[in-house]
């Protein structure tokens, strides 16, 4: 039969198959050998177990498409063929794979260093910071707090605030040397003794700065504010606003006009609990403190409630002193028209978790107060990031003078509530008819302010800010550490507050003596500490306590500040 493959000269499969076995007769046998399946190729590397099962004979299915008429001579197959699938060869050299080598291989790393094919899975707490906090968060702090230091004088023999251990720590832009040389009044004498000052809590001290900034402004720009035509008044009123602009970047508010002068904390949660809170309550309705708060931001929401029929509920704290978020959020109903926090504890030192706090409040359509009186000294604050409503806090504790305060609230709040005070300043037109109070922040501050006082505000914000503040938290974070565990070594001792998140207190009983007495032996060493119920009974007493011995740290304080209070501790024993 003629095909086309005839015609075209192909030769036929017959015709190719005795070709092929006369030019390769060592890798295809007889045509007419039976025939069977071409074993497939093993998927595993070539072992001679594989070797021996393929010779045998053991029949594979081929992944190989089989035509109806296809068949391959295999009997005489020769497996030991070099290039045989499956097959081992008698060349030594082809019974190894050798994988080529790589010409950069001096340049990768070792296969221990690479990293798990399949890691386990890993969980990350991002933190995302602007250029300029991430430059202050690299700011080197060198604390060798487990070495002891010498006392340092200067040239004429007068011994100096600090010792030369503190010459080796550095926080942010100066050394603790530097930074206890600011304030002068470490460098007096309690009965005979160098001062040990750790009432922080209750004040802080003054750095040269701040006495410098009050200095001249009563010796070049005292007057009052705002309506003067004169030179002096236009001196004054510029220094008072540019101390509120200060607050305002400390702080990170996004309007000057969300920061009102006040006399201190206590005041500013008054203007915010009657100014805003009150003339929304009406019998029934409920506002949330916690159990750590400072008295002052419990009576004045008491006096509220009680005038307006309104209830108080507290979040409690677990053993440690932290409050317990999901009894926080149980506490919502329709009737929560508000919540005051405290940022830190003043007794406990505890680190509320403001940001939850905050979030959880808002999810339920509440406003939110965040009191910062013990927290602005020593916790970087973003009022803008952390989304409270208000932020309040008082300069004496962040080294600025005694009488000054801040209320942060958000524009849209401040302009919906009502003064607080009325006079002269906080209004734009009066008649016996009527009277138009002014813009905010002016319409909360009647009357004559504390205008040097928010100068010298806005000077220890300054010297802060130019040290950095998160170079003071770290800082105050390793000095708190070192001071837990050198006090665990005073016998008798039992720590009050012990979350694990703490900023500057060191509450604590002594067993056999009264906080009295502790008081005043330390003072006898110059260390100057707190006694008493701190104005936070509720908390002390929900621990047990009447009273406790308070120390409590700032930027200032030295590793040899906590030797000398461990060491005067160790005196009871």
């Amino acid at each position: 039969m003629t095909t086309i493959e005839n015609l075209a000269g192909i030769p036929s499969a017959k015709e190719l198959t005795l070709l092929a076995n006369e030019l390769f007769p060592d890798l295809v046998g007889d045509t007419a050998a039976s025939t069977t399946a071409v074993p497939s190729a093993p998927t595993t590397l070539d072992t001679p177990d594989a070797v021996t099962n393929a010779a045998g004979g053991s029949e594979v299915v081929s992944s190989i498409p089989q035509g109806d008429n296809v068949n391959y001579a295999s009997s005489e197959f020769d497996w030991e063929h070099p290039f045989a699938y499956g097959g081992a060869s008698s060349e030594p050299w082809l019974n190894s794979v050798q994988i080529a080598e790589n010409p950069y291989s001096e340049f990768l790393p070792d296969e221990k260093d690479l990293p798990n094919e399949n890691p386990a899975s890993v969980s990350y707490s991002p933190v995302v910071l602007s250029k300029t906090q991430a430059q202050e968060n690299e700011r080197k702090i060198d604390a060798p707090t487990s070495l002891g230091g010498d006392r340092v004088t200067n040239q004429s023999n007068i011994e100096l605030p600090y010792s030369s251990r503190d010459e080796s720590i550095r926080i942010g832009s100066k050394t603790l040397a530097q930074i206890r040389s600011d304030f002068p009044i470490l460098s007096e004498k309690i009965n005979g003794n160098p001062l040990v000052w750790l009432d922080n809590g209750a004040t802080t001290q003054r750095p040269k700065a701040v006495i410098d900034r009050l200095s001249y402004y009563y010796e070049h720009e005292n007057s009052n504010v705002h309506r003067g035509a004169h030179t002096l008044a236009a001196r004054s009123t510029d220094a008072y606003e540019n101390a509120r602009n200060i607050v305002r970047d400390f702080i990170g508010a996004s309007s000057s006009e969300e920061i009102v002068f006040v006399r201190g904390t206590t005041e500013a949660i008054n203007l915010v609990a009657n100014a805003y809170v009150k003339p929304t309550l009406e019998p029934g309705d409920e506002i949330i403190v916690s159990i750590l708060e400072h008295h002052a931001n419990i009576v004045p929401w008491q006096l509220i409630a009680q005038e307006t029929g309104a209830v108080i509920k507290v979040i409690p704290c677990d053993e440690t002193g932290q409050l317990i978020l999901h009894e926080y959020e149980k506490l919502f109903t329709k009737r929560t028209k508000f919540v005051a926090v405290t940022h830190v504890s003043n007794v406990l030192g505890t680190v509320t978790p403001v940001e939850e706090l905050v979030a959880i409040a808002h999810r339920h359509g509440v406003r939110i107060l965040v009191d910062g009186a013990q927290s602005i000294a020593h916790i970087p604050v973003n009022v803008t990031a952390l989304d409270t409503d208000f932020f309040v806090f008082s300069g004496h504790k962040i080294f600025a003078p005694t009488g000054i305060g801040v209320v942060y609230g958000k524009k849209e709040l401040l302009e919906s509530a009502r003064p607080y005070h009325g006079g002269g300043n906080m209004i734009a037109d009066v008649t016996f008819e009527r009277t138009i109070y002014n813009a905010i922040p002016n319409k909360f501050e009647a009357g004559t302010g504390s205008i040097a006082d928010a100068v010298g505000l806005g000077a220890a914000l300054t010297y802060l800010s130019e040290i950095g503040m998160p170079c003071v938290f770290r800082w105050e974070h390793e000095l708190l550490q070192y001071a837990l565990k050198e006090m665990k070594s005073v016998k008798g001792i039992t720590l009050v507050g012990t979350a694990l998140n703490k900023a500057s207190a060191l509450a604590f009983k002594l067993d056999g003596y009264s906080d009295e007495e502790v008081g005043k032996r330390l003072d006898a060493y110059g260390i100057a500490v707190r006694t008493g119920h701190h104005c936070a009974q509720p908390v002390l007493r929900h621990f047990g306590y009447e009273s406790v011995v308070r120390p409590t740290l700032a930027i200032y304080n030295s590793p040899d500040d906590i030797d000398a209070l461990v060491k005067a501790l160790k005196t009871f024993a």
